[in-house]
């Protein structure tokens, strides 16, 4: 089955102001191209919340004489769209891999929303320059768990790109198997990545690079970084400022159980986002030692490992950064509060889960414990923290419904006694702590089973499934009791269920 011709689209279209800055940089940033189409698109499924984000009316994808199915699809264009593909570089697995780009990206431009500039991108839209050996496509299940993860994410107030809608095709993509073809559509403020500074420092490595990767830095400053201006060198106060985020951000995943399983350095938002949902997971039964990524062999991006490799991240873009800074030391000085910013997130973030409101001595042997129970008796990771939030201080409770997570019950007993004894110092009320818990341990998550599901009947041409479960993590945090099946253990197949960079 053949790709369609690219159509044009009569001027009706929404009113969306147009302002395309990243374009404006020049083609040494990027090349200028339009999407491939597709033939027979359809709507998979569309988020609510980020096209009110935009500032789009609630039936912008059914509009006809807007033609968004055409346009999302990579079918058409909207007057104002200018579609490019960006290059940049990178390391991966920890090897540096030289020139990537968006090979199966293309950035449609840059609109003024009600929530400030936001950047859209198809993903799968056809080979660019940069697909090297790949096709520039996107497969259905992929772009389902891109889309799914993104308003996942941003329902449980991580940073994160966002994913406006998904639509499908008939034309075969060959994978392990051949499969059909997706584009999901991203959003975001920006979407540079440290791997753009990578490739005009490193690939380039001439003063000509040096001075396209000093109008990048300048570029991010100027329009997402501002603050950053007065410091005595704007240029290590944006590396600090990446670093605080990277350290914020890694803080949050680490809190809800979410493994990227793809942490290299192209895949690493300048802002502090989460980008590029590949083979992502959030953790069933708690292990330290998780990986995600059926492609990670070695286990460089396991759950537990997540941090320090965002560490060496920034290290790689301090180093590409180093033309712009006095010397070493800058640079080295600009990521030293990711060290204290890190754990100390993280460590507010823990006691939030266990509904502690005061930082005491001994909390960290507290939370360490029950870490350690849960990964010795492999505790699911999500359950357990919000049946916490029902724990009582009564001391003629036995607290079944947590205590029932873990195997070895005695352990739990002499830990449950530390933790009601922490609890009663700080004279809350159990109610009251309850409902504070419960704003910070999701009921919903976006669990490999959950999205395979949705998977499965997409295949077959049911999509309802995806714009279901969409609906339910919309709202992460509610009981939301009839849907309450989407928050049970996962099924023993779940555990055979594998991702890879190919997902």
């Amino acid at each position: 089955m053949s790709a369609v011709p690219l159509s044009t689209v009569p001027l009706q279209a929404p009113p969306l102001h147009w302002h395309n800055r990243f374009a404006a940089l020049g083609e040494r940033f990027y090349t200028a191209l339009s999407p491939v189409a597709v033939p027979d698109p359809d709507w998979v499924a569309v988020s609510e919340p980020c096209a009110r984000e935009l500032g789009l009316p609630d039936d912008w994808w059914r509009r006809e004489d807007w033609r968004a199915l055409e346009v999302f699809s990579g079918n058409a264009l909207w007057p104002g769209m200018q579609p490019l593909a960006s290059v940049y570089s990178g390391h991966q697995f920890g090897v540096w891999a030289g020139q990537l780009g968006d090979g199966r990206a293309l950035w449609l431009g840059e609109v003024q929303t009600p929530n400030g500039p936001r950047e859209l991108q198809l993903k799968g839209s056809g080979r660019t320059p940069y697909a090297r050996m790949g096709d520039g496509r996107a497969v259905l299940r992929s772009s389902i768990r891109e889309f799914l993860g993104s308003e996942a994410m941003h329902a449980l107030g991580i940073p994160t790109t966002r994913a406006l809608c998904v639509t499908a095709s008939p034309l075969p993509v060959r994978r392990e198997q051949v499969e059909t073809a997706a584009v999901a559509t991203r959003v975001a403020p920006s979407f540079i990545r440290f791997g753009h500074f990578e490739h005009f420092s490193h690939q380039l490595g001439t003063d000509d690079g040096h001075d396209a990767l000093r109008r990048l830095a300048d570029f991010v400053i100027d329009h997402h970084a501002s603050e950053c201006r007065d410091a005595a060198n704007p240029y290590a106060a944006l590396l600090e400022r990446t670093a605080r985020r990277t350290a914020e951000l890694l803080a949050q995943w680490q809190a809800v159980g979410f493994c990227h399983g793809v942490m290299n350095t192209d895949n690493m938002s300048i802002l502090g986002l989460t980008i590029d949902y590949g083979p992502y997971g959030f953790l069933d039964a708690f292990d330290p030692g998780h990986i995600c990524n059926h492609s990670d062999e070695q286990g460089r991006y396991a759950y537990a490992r997540q941090p320090n490799i965002a560490f060496w991240n920034l290290h790689a873009l301090a180093q590409a950064m180093l033309p712009l800074m006095r010397d070493d030391e800058e640079a080295l000085a600009a990521l030293q509060p990711y060290k204290t910013v890190f754990p100390l997130a993280m460590a507010g973030r823990m006691r939030a889960k266990l509904g502690l409101a005061t930082e005491r001595d001994g909390d960290t042997g507290l939370i360490d414990g029950l870490l350690t129970l849960m990964a010795q008796d492999k505790c699911d990771f999500s359950i357990t923290f919000r049946r916490l939030g029902d724990f009582s201080t009564a001391a003629d409770t036995d607290n079944s419904k947590v205590r029932d997570m873990f195997i070895d019950r005695e352990a739990f007993d002499a830990w449950a006694l530390r933790y009601r004894e922490r609890l009663l110092a700080e004279g809350g009320v159990d109610a009251q702590r309850r409902l504070a818990m419960n704003r910070v341990n999701p009921k919903y998550v976006l669990r490999n089973h959950l999205a395979e599901v949705a998977i499965r009947q997409a295949r077959a041409g049911d999509y309802s499934e995806v714009q279901r479960l969409l609906k339910v993590l919309e709202q992460p945090f509610d009981e939301q009791p009839e849907r309450s099946a989407y928050a049970d253990f996962p099924p023993d197949w779940a555990q055979h269920t594998e991702v890879s960079c190919s997902s």
